[in-house]
């Protein structure tokens, strides 16, 4: 089941499923939160909770992503009970990109921890089930203010260096209020990072995931394919700057989901009952590693036909948030 979040032409939010190019309204439902909420609580599934309220209304999919219309299929009416986190160096061939990227500045010292974590992962990132394998690498990306809704632009702040895009399989969670994560399903997501500033330094590479994300438009339930083959590319006035495929799903990691999912919410301030996490899984693919330098009114087009729609969203430069030595004082 493919679900998404959407919202009316008077700004009313409503939840539907998508078939046959059309989305079907899930009766009396105004959010996934509170359906995946509902169906914890009644021990159902996802699938089930949506089958037990029914379908109404049908609206022409193709229209409300050309209006802009689709939110991002899971978040929290509270952005700071929204967690944006990830895992990198899990991806059989991200090793390389990273290498490659850290190569460019001659930073030795970067490459080779770089080279060590993954091959951490190659070696114990797959346990045996009911045990836990070696953490991957992790960062935090921000709460739920960070989040790009479909079709929308990335905001580009002054102090970037880069606007790059990162193609990702990201894992959508809540949890429930026995304080046990709950996995609704995944989307496709864009994960946008700084890489001339984590190029500078790894240890800049906290700074460099402090960028917006966006991921969607559809939420796809069950289980993830072993195999995912996608494609990820730039768009300028028009025309194709950059593609390349991307894989994911288990096959081409080095780590099992299930060892990812553990090593983050096994941090007891991880499991909030309400909260929502975004986790992205990492990529293999970056544009940055082949030379490219996108620049505002660059789209990003990545696409994964198991799960429906490409996810687009261009560049666009904004205004400071804060200036140097700005601060108040009381």
């Amino acid at each position: 089941m493919h679900l998404v979040q959407f919202e009316l032409p008077n700004g009313e939010r409503r939840v539907g499923v998508v078939d046959s190019g059309q989305v079907r309204e899930v009766e009396d439902a105004r959010s996934v939160r509170d359906l995946a909420l509902a169906a914890i609580e009644a021990g159902s599934s996802l699938e089930q909770q949506v089958q037990s309220l029914g379908l109404g209304a049908s609206h022409d999919y193709g229209q409300l992503l050309k209006d802009l219309r689709i939110l991002p299929p899971l978040d929290h009416p509270d952005p700071a009970h929204m967690l944006v986190s990830g895992t990198g160096l899990t991806h059989l061939g991200s090793a390389s990109a990273r290498d490659k990227m850290h190569q460019q500045a001659g930073d030795e010292a970067a490459m080779t921890d770089t080279m060590r974590i993954f091959k951490w992962g190659v070696e114990g990132g797959k346990p045996a089930a009911g045990q836990a394998g070696v953490q991957p690498e992790w960062f935090y990306k921000g709460d739920g203010s960070i989040v790009v809704r479909p079709g929308q632009p990335f905001p580009l702040p002054p102090f970037a260096e880069d606007a790059g895009e990162e193609p990702e399989m990201a894992g959508l969670y809540v949890i429930g209020n026995d304080g046990k994560p709950y996995r609704l399903g995944f989307a496709v997501g864009n994960e946008f990072s700084d890489h001339v500033m984590e190029r500078k330094n790894y240890l800049y590479l906290a700074h460099s995931k402090l960028r917006s994300c966006s991921y969607g438009p559809e939420l796809r339930t069950g289980e993830l394919p072993q195999h995912l083959a996608g494609t990820s590319r730039i768009l300028r006035d028009g025309e194709v700057l950059w593609q390349n495929e991307f894989l994911s799903g288990e096959a081409n990691m080095c780590h099992s989901l299930a060892n990812l999912e553990y090593h983050h919410f096994k941090y007891s301030q991880f499991l909030r009952p309400g909260d929502v996490h975004i986790h992205f899984f990492g990529t293999a693919t970056l544009s940055f590693a082949d030379g490219i330098r996108t620049q505002p009114g660059d789209t990003f087009e990545i696409s994964q036909a198991d799960f429906g729609a490409p996810l687009v969203n261009g560049i666009a430069p904004v205004q400071a948030a804060f200036e140097p030595d700005s601060i108040g004082t009381l």
